[in-house]
Protein backbone atom coordinates (compact mmCIF):
# COMPACT_ATOMS: atom_id res chain seq x y z
CA UNK A 1 0.00 0.00 0.00
CA UNK A 2 2.79 2.47 1.01
CA UNK A 3 4.78 1.76 -2.36
CA UNK A 4 1.75 2.59 -4.68
CA UNK A 5 1.40 5.75 -2.19
CA UNK A 6 4.83 6.67 -3.17
CA UNK A 7 4.78 5.68 -6.73
CA UNK A 8 1.49 7.68 -7.46
CA UNK A 9 3.50 10.94 -5.23
CA UNK A 10 6.11 10.62 -7.92
CA UNK A 11 4.58 9.96 -11.08
CA UNK A 12 2.38 13.09 -9.81
CA UNK A 13 5.62 14.80 -9.31
CA UNK A 14 7.32 14.34 -12.68
CA UNK A 15 4.00 15.33 -14.42
CA UNK A 16 4.16 18.88 -12.53
CA UNK A 17 8.30 18.95 -13.08
CA UNK A 18 7.02 18.42 -16.91
CA UNK A 19 4.45 21.06 -16.69
CA UNK A 20 6.28 23.19 -15.48
CA UNK A 21 9.56 23.14 -17.94
CA UNK A 22 7.20 22.87 -20.79
CA UNK A 23 7.30 19.18 -22.23
CA UNK A 24 4.01 18.44 -21.65
CA UNK A 25 0.84 20.41 -22.29
CA UNK A 26 -2.16 21.32 -19.72
CA UNK A 27 -4.53 18.92 -22.35
CA UNK A 28 -1.89 15.98 -22.18
CA UNK A 29 -2.18 15.87 -18.76
CA UNK A 30 -6.33 16.17 -18.82
CA UNK A 31 -6.14 12.94 -21.47
CA UNK A 32 -3.86 11.15 -19.30
CA UNK A 33 -6.10 7.97 -18.27
CA UNK A 34 -3.29 7.35 -15.44
CA UNK A 35 -5.03 7.36 -11.86
CA UNK A 36 -2.47 9.09 -9.99
CA UNK A 37 -2.76 11.56 -12.67
CA UNK A 38 -6.97 11.39 -12.26
CA UNK A 39 -6.66 11.88 -8.36
CA UNK A 40 -4.52 15.09 -8.77
CA UNK A 41 -6.64 17.87 -7.36
CA UNK A 42 -7.00 20.45 -10.49
CA UNK A 43 -5.38 23.52 -7.90
CA UNK A 44 -2.33 22.18 -7.88
CA UNK A 45 -2.05 21.19 -11.49
CA UNK A 46 -2.67 25.08 -12.34
CA UNK A 47 -0.24 25.87 -10.31
CA UNK A 48 2.28 23.83 -11.92
CA UNK A 49 2.10 25.52 -14.63
CA UNK A 50 4.80 28.01 -16.08
CA UNK A 51 3.91 31.63 -14.34
CA UNK A 52 1.08 30.58 -12.44
CA UNK A 53 1.55 29.96 -8.82
CA UNK A 54 -0.57 29.14 -6.07
CA UNK A 55 -2.39 32.21 -5.86
CA UNK A 56 -2.91 32.54 -9.68
CA UNK A 57 -4.23 29.31 -9.68
CA UNK A 58 -7.05 30.11 -6.80
CA UNK A 59 -8.03 32.90 -8.33
CA UNK A 60 -8.26 31.01 -11.96
CA UNK A 61 -10.65 28.14 -9.99
CA UNK A 62 -12.95 31.11 -8.35
CA UNK A 63 -13.25 32.57 -12.03
CA UNK A 64 -14.10 29.16 -13.89
CA UNK A 65 -15.69 28.27 -10.98
CA UNK A 66 -14.09 24.83 -9.84
CA UNK A 67 -14.42 23.52 -6.53
CA UNK A 68 -10.83 24.18 -4.63
CA UNK A 69 -11.09 20.41 -4.06
CA UNK A 70 -12.24 19.58 -7.47
CA UNK A 71 -9.93 16.76 -9.35
CA UNK A 72 -9.09 16.16 -12.72
CA UNK A 73 -11.12 13.06 -12.80
CA UNK A 74 -14.53 15.33 -11.33
CA UNK A 75 -13.87 17.86 -13.85
CA UNK A 76 -16.94 18.16 -16.15
CA UNK A 77 -16.37 18.33 -20.30
CA UNK A 78 -17.22 22.46 -19.65
CA UNK A 79 -15.16 23.09 -17.56
CA UNK A 80 -12.06 20.98 -19.28
CA UNK A 81 -12.95 22.85 -22.74
CA UNK A 82 -12.86 26.69 -20.54
CA UNK A 83 -8.89 25.44 -18.97
CA UNK A 84 -7.96 24.32 -22.47
CA UNK A 85 -9.50 27.55 -23.64
CA UNK A 86 -7.65 29.30 -21.57
CA UNK A 87 -4.33 27.90 -21.68
CA UNK A 88 -4.30 27.06 -25.31
CA UNK A 89 -5.05 31.16 -26.00
CA UNK A 90 -2.02 32.93 -24.36
CA UNK A 91 0.81 30.31 -26.41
Amino acid sequence: MLEKAAAARKERAEVRDALKHGQLSLADVLASDSEAIRKMPVRTLLASLPDIGKVRAQKLLDEMEISDSRRIQGLGIQQRERLLERFTRKR
